[in-house]
């Protein structure tokens, strides 16, 4: 086991790993780039739709157990039924992500907006306010936590299962997995999923450092 992890750290240290092509960093580069746009084209989606079922109580019943199905999805699954549908292209591996991303942000930014106190609602109303400057002025700034905790949640589980992208022949952090299972390479298996791992912690971290500084007058706030 000793020997094991010394191997490991010398593959994760070697000057050569990181260079070229296939080094670290061209792989983590893809990883994020995958992982982002991702995040990214899940936002733009799931983000309205929080929003509205949240601001109108229209749809939620229909939206939030679609969102419980898209969890369900098996990942590979979807990636292979696109796949067979679309092509050899990076298609099916963002189509399964954002379907994997979607759903938290449409449940925690529903869960954000209706967390809001209907009371503060009334009196924005009361103060003339139509519905939009509710929904943007009063909902949103108040459902911001949870729709920030939903956003984390749906990143770090993006970028866990972005590995997806070496199954399909793309690169990305789990090009090392793949080509250590085929290889037989358990310090590159471990390698790519040490990297991984390290690199959902930082992330999450880092947004976990934005959303206490962006909200730290206001109490936590948790699904």
């Amino acid at each position: 086991m000793f020997e094991l992890f010394k191997n490991l750290g010398g593959w994760l240290t070697s000057g050569t790993q990181w260079s070229g092509s296939d080094g670290i960093a061209h792989r983590l580069a893809e990883h994020l780039q995958y992982s982002l746009l991702a995040t990214l084209v899940a936002t733009v989606i799931g983000l309205p739709i929080g929003l509205l079922i949240g601001h109108t109580g229209r749809g939620a019943f229909v939206a939030i157990n679609l969102a419980s199905f898209g969890r369900a999805l098996p990942t590979v699954g979807l990636v292979v039924l696109v796949f067979l549908a679309g092509g050899l292209s990076m298609l099916p591996v963002y189509v399964a992500l954002v379907a994997l991303a979607v759903p938290s942000i449409v449940t925690n930014t529903y869960a954000g907006m209706t967390a809001v106190d209907p009371d503060v609602k009334d009196a924005a109303r009361g103060q003339g306010m139509r519905g939009h400057q509710v929904l943007f002025q009063v909902e949103l700034p108040l459902a911001l936590p949870l729709i920030m905790t939903g956003l984390r949640l749906a990143l770090i589980q993006v970028v866990a299962t972005a590995t997806i992208a070496a199954y399909v022949s793309f690169g990305g952090l789990g090009r090392y997995v793949f080509d250590g299972l085929a290889q037989r390479d358990l310090v590159q298996v471990l390698g790519g999923a040490a990297l991984v791992a390290a690199v959902a912690i930082v992330l999450d971290l880092a947004l976990s450092g934005v959303q206490r500084l962006l909200f730290r007058h206001r109490p936590a706030q948790t699904v």
